[in-house]
Formats: C-alpha cells, structure tokens, sequence
C-alpha cells in the first residue's frame, strides 16, 4: 500500500515542478529570443500604424504576450503584415511601453505611466492565459502596493486616467482612484479634526485654533485635487462626503477649486473677454457643477465667494435655478456682506442700469424672508441705504426700480434715517427733470422724526426736496423747540439760551406759513414746469409774504424790522452748523 501510495504521489509531484519553473523559463526564452532577433538584425516581418507613427516589429514577440494581436496576425499566412490602431490607450506612446515589455526590455512603472500601461495592457489583452507575469498582472501588483497607498499616488494616477477613458473605466481604475482618495482624506481630517476638539475640551485650545487645524487639514488635500477635471472632482467630493467628510471643510477646497478655474475670467461690466463659445461653455459647466455642490449649512462659505460665483454666473449666463439658488445663499447671509459684495455689474447690452438692480432687489427679498436678529437687521439697513447712496448717481436708473428697493430694506430696527435721506438728495441731483409725483414719492420714505438736527439743518434748506417734505421738516422742528421749552418750563430749569430758542421758534412758525402757502401754490401749478419756473415762482411768494409779516407778528408786540433781523440771525446761525 505504501509503495502504490508513493507512486500515486508522483505524478503530483512532477505535475507541480513545470507550474513553479514555467514562468521563469517563458521569461527566460522571450529575453534569448529577443537578443537573438536584434543580434541577427532579422528583418521586421510586423508594422503597426498607431495615430500615424510607424512600429516595425516582428510576429513571433508580438502573438506570444497579446492576445488582440494574436487574434490579428497569427492565422495569417501573409509575409509581412501592416496593422493600423488608432484607438489604443495613450496613443503611440502606450504602445510603444507594451512593445518594450513583449521584447523583455525592461522599463519602471511609475505613477505617470502606470495608468496607461494598466489601459494598454487591457486593450491589448496581455493577460494570463497568454503569457505568465504578464503586464496585466505587473501593473495590477504596482497599483495594489504603490499606486493606491498614498494620497499624492493616487491622484496622479487618477489625473492620468482621465484621458484614457472608456477603458480606464472599465477596469475601474478611476473608481478604485476615487475610492482610496476619499479614504485617505476622510481618515486624517476626521483624526486632525477629533484631536482639535479633544485640545479644546481640554483648555489647550480655542475655537479658532480648532478651525485653524481644520483648515491645515484642508490644504494638505486640496491643492492635490484642484488638478482633476471638474467630473472627476464631483466624484471624489461626492465620495468624501459619503464616506462622512466634515461638510464645513468642503467650502474651502471648492474655493481654491473656483479660484483656479475662473482666475481668467475678467468681469468687466458689459465687456465679455472670453471669445471661445467652447471656452465659455466649460466654465459654465464647471461653475453650475461647483454650485450643485456646495454646502447647504448657514456660513459654511464667505459672502464675498458667494458674490464672486453670482458674478461668474451672470457673466456666463447660467441656468436660472443656479443664478437663484447663489441669491438665495446671498439672502441668507446678507447681514455678513460688504458693499462690494453687492455692487454687481449689469451684463445687459440694452443700455440699462450700470449695476444689477434686479438681483439686489431679489437678494434683499431673500433675506426678508428669514428672521434675523435685531443686530443682523441693522447692518442689513445700513448696507442697502449704502448701496442706494452708489447707485443714486446713475442717469439711468429709474425711480420706479430706485423706490422699490427702498421699500424692501428693513426699517424696523434703523435708528436714523440719515443714510436714506443722503441716498434719496444724491438721486434728486443727479436726476434734476424727475417730476413732482415722483418726487414726493422719493421723499415720502424719508422719516422725518428719525433725521438727526445735522440732516434737518440741511433739509430746510434742499431746494431738491418736494415741498411737502420741507413743511414735515420745519414742523418736526418747531416740535423738538417746543417740547424743549415745555420741559426745560415744568422742571423750573429754564436753558441759559432761552430768549433764543424763543426766536428760533418764532422764526420756524413763519417758516413753516411760508411753506404751506408755497405747498398750496405748488399744488395748483402744473407738474411738469420746469426747475427754473418752480424758483422763480417760490421767489414770488416769499415776496408776497413779506408784505404780511407785520400782520403775522403784530399779536407778539413785535416791529416787522426786528421780526427781520432776528429771522435773518437765527436763519445765519442754523444754517451754519450744517
């Protein structure tokens, strides 16, 4: 039994040996068949034509490592065969690698070459059934061992993937590329950042300290990947995010992504500067894909990026749903926008407004429709009547689209309406024909009560203003005098300046007389009289009115030339602090 035990071992044994020995000596018989082609200079009986560069080869090297060029040439009976391919992966350069391996020269893979030696090596079909160890096989070990194990490797490798596809693809090489960057990267931010919240938790850090780690954390990966084609860039986002990425440390790697690609982009108003429809287009692509991926978290970005990727996206005209959803960002943080955030340049050709009234208008209605704090609302008051006062200056700009900004920005918690009246007199002057309607229009969003003595002091004496504004203002004032009087007479206290708040409230009543009469004149002229026409005519009443002014102070015990000169003093002494 032993012995036919033994013997029946045997052919296992011998069947095992030729297994172990056969690559060895397949590798060994293609080196001394290839020295001894080149030795005996034997003619090429092979010429493959790839994309126009010519390869004479012989058959024999070719047919024992490919399987594509096997099926080609090796059931032909021709002398000398010529094979043109012109879809190989990485073109004459992939195939020259695949060739250098059929004659056994040796060559390093490297993570510039790997990816197009795995391709060409698949297109090629230079497989195991084949040869053993054949280049199939040596990349696939690289990749497993080198390629996929660093973050810097794998990027390369997928950067060059992207001009080889679809059989990139099919070998999964971008998906295995994409799959080990998210890991790497979600593993060391996910470990940089729990070590930043451990320091703070332990008084040995702030929160600004915890977000500066974070952000360390990003540029150690962001500056790999702003290389990548804006689909691949999607994909490993879209990875990292699956796999838990912080989604607070995305805003900053599309930021430096945004900032690569739109670097040439000069936004220059009503000027394009890109003149290749092509060009245009891919940065259309990539700006609508960068904004399908941001963040959904309040302050995750800056306001002044969101206003930067508005621009680009009015400039190149994106779809609406992309352009909306940027002003909707904007609205929701508008309260942390600067002024320039919001000056945005109009791109119309139809000799409209020099700035983007609309999409303010749009942005502010946004922001209405979240509840901000009472802090929130005034910088968000203060910006627009800022924004107001920049473009008031625009001949263009209507009085219809001016007011109905107005009415929008959010006056509940505005402590002065200083910055709006400044707004509205920059608007009256640079818009000198606009008709009296509209006028008081424009100054009937002015609170009177809410002007300080500063803006009262010059608003008595704006001729711009509709009359019914200056009457407002006079009254205002001769309010504030007489409740000063009135306390200052309750508390026994009476001001050391008294005998003139006196006068300069005598002087407001005949003021006040004067504008009301000069209010019913007005309102029987014709509206459309011009400047010119409405001073004179002003001029005409007051005269008139000079002539009842001993009647109207006759009842105070008081000469009409006194009257005069304490008018003319009190007006001097307003006038002059403003």
């Amino acid at each position: 039994m032993d012995a036919q035990q033994e013997e029946a071992a045997m052919p296992t044994a011998i069947n095992i040996m030729p297994a172990k020995k056969k690559e060895l000596m397949n590798n060994i018989a293609m080196k001394r068949t290839s020295e001894w082609i080149f030795s005996q200079n034997i003619p090429s009986d092979v010429t493959i034509h790839v994309r126009g560069v010519s390869f004479s080869l012989h058959k024999f090297p070719l047919v024992s490592k490919c399987g594509y060029m096997r099926k080609l040439i090796s059931n032909s009976k021709k002398a000398a065969y010529v094979v043109k391919i012109n879809d190989v992966p990485g073109g004459p350069e992939g195939f020259h690698l695949a060739a250098k391996f059929c004659y056994g020269i040796n060559f390093e893979l490297s993570t510039e070459n790997i990816a197009m030696a795995r391709c060409v090596a698949e297109y090629l079909e230079m497989t195991e059934d084949y040869a053993v160890g054949n280049l199939v096989l040596r990349t696939e070990a690289y990749l497993k061992e080198v390629g996929l194990n660093s973050l810097a490797c794998a990027v390369s490798i997928l950067k060059s993937s992207e001009s080889l596809l679809p059989v990139a693809e099919n070998v999964k090489l971008i998906t295995r590329c994409v799959d080990s960057i998210a890991l790497l990267v979600t593993k060391e931010s996910q470990y940089c950042f729990s070590t930043s919240i451990e320091s703070s938790s332990e008084g040995l850090d702030s929160s600004s300290s915890s977000f500066g780690h974070l952000k360390e954390v990003v540029d150690w990966w962001a500056e790999d990947l702003i290389v990548l084609s804006i689909h691949t860039f999607q994909r490993v986002l879209l990875a990292m995010i699956s796999r838990g990425f912080n989604k607070y440390a995305i805003g900053p790697i599309l930021t430096l992504y945004a900032n690569k690609c739109f670097q040439d982009l000069e936004i220059l108003g009503k000027e394009k500067n890109i003149s290749d429809p092509k060009q245009e287009n891919e940065k259309r692509v990539v700006l609508e894909t960068i904004v399908s991926l941001l963040p959904r978290e309040k302050n995750a970005l800056s306001t002044s990026f969101l206003s930067m990727l508005l621009r680009s996206a009015i400039h190149l005209e994106t779809t609406v749903a992309c352009r909306l959803d940027l002003e909707k960002r904007m609205g929701l943080q508008l309260g942390q926008a600067e002024l320039d955030d919001i000056l945005i340049p109009s791109f119309r050709f139809d000799g409209d407004t020099l700035f983007d009234v609309d999409t303010v208008q749009r942005i502010l209605v946004n922001y209405g429709e979240f509840e901000g704090t009472r802090e929130d609302m005034e910088k968000v008051g203060k910006l627009m009547e800022n924004y107001l006062a920049e473009i008031a200056s625009d001949c263009n700009l209507s009085s219809l689209k001016f007011i109905n900004l107005a009415e929008h920005i959010p006056d509940q918690e505005r402590v002065t309406d200083d910055g709006m009246y400044r707004a509205i007199d920059i608007y009256l002057k640079a818009h000198p024909v606009i008709d009296d309607k509209g006028r008081k229009k424009l100054c009937s969003l002015i609170n009177c009560q809410k002007l300080t003595p500063e803006a009262c002091a010059h608003a008595t004496r704006n001729d711009r203003l509709s009359a019914e504004m200056m009457v407002q203002v006079l009254s205002y004032e001769q309010q504030q005098l007489r409740e000063i009087v009135d306390d200052a007479s309750r508390l026994n206290q009476l001001p050391d300046d008294l005998p003139s708040l006196q006068k300069e409230n005598q002087d407001l009543k005949f003021e006040l007389l004067k504008m009301k009469m000069r209010l019913k004149d007005v309102d029987k002229s014709s509206t459309d009289k011009s400047t010119s026409r409405r001073r004179s005519f002003i001029s005409t009443v007051s005269r008139k009115l000079a002539k009842f002014t001993p009647f109207l102070w006759s009842d105070q015990g008081a000469s009409p030339s006194s009257t005069r000169s304490s008018s003319k003093l009190s007006k001097y002494r307003r006038h002059s602090i403003s």
